[in-house]
């Protein structure tokens, strides 16, 4: 449920989005916001300007907030963002502990707007193999 605070803050990472058009970047803006409403960081996509596939604005915060944030802060801010975050970012955003995501354009809706947008392959993965080698280091790891 959004409430008339986060559609403010959505309109904000909308904003972003559009600014960074203007910059020549891709149409995506995000801002992470503290429990109290407030802005803590903002980034929009630079994947062609920096020549990063990663350069997505929602990653670039969930690493900023795994670096800069206790993870009890962390687990209480918003990340607002123009469009629903792809699956890389996802998983960053899970690993970063962020609280909630509030997003403006559904993956959808993207598409619907930009059909290439959903064009990505399936990449076949084949596995588990090698169990008995694999877990060597893993256990390794864990059990210091």
């Amino acid at each position: 449920m959004t409430t008339s605070a986060d559609e403010e803050l959505l309109r904000r990472a909308v904003a972003i989005a559009a600014h960074a058009v203007t910059l020549g970047d891709a149409p995506y803006g995000s801002l992470l916001a503290g429990p109290d409403g407030a802005v803590l960081a903002e980034a929009h996509n630079t994947v062609r300007r920096d020549d990063d596939i990663s350069a997505h604005p929602e990653l670039k915060l969930a690493r900023w907030a795994a670096r800069e944030l206790a993870p009890e802060v962390a687990a209480r801010t918003t990340m607002y963002t123009s469009c629903q975050p792809c699956g890389m970012c996802t998983g960053a955003i899970a690993r970063s502990g962020l609280g909630r995501v509030v997003y403006a354009l559904s993956t959808d809706q993207l598409v619907a707007l930009n059909p290439e947008s959903g064009a990505w392959p399936e990449v076949p993965q084949d596995g588990p193999a090698l169990l008995a080698e694999a877990r060597l280091p893993i256990e390794a790891y864990y059990r210091r």
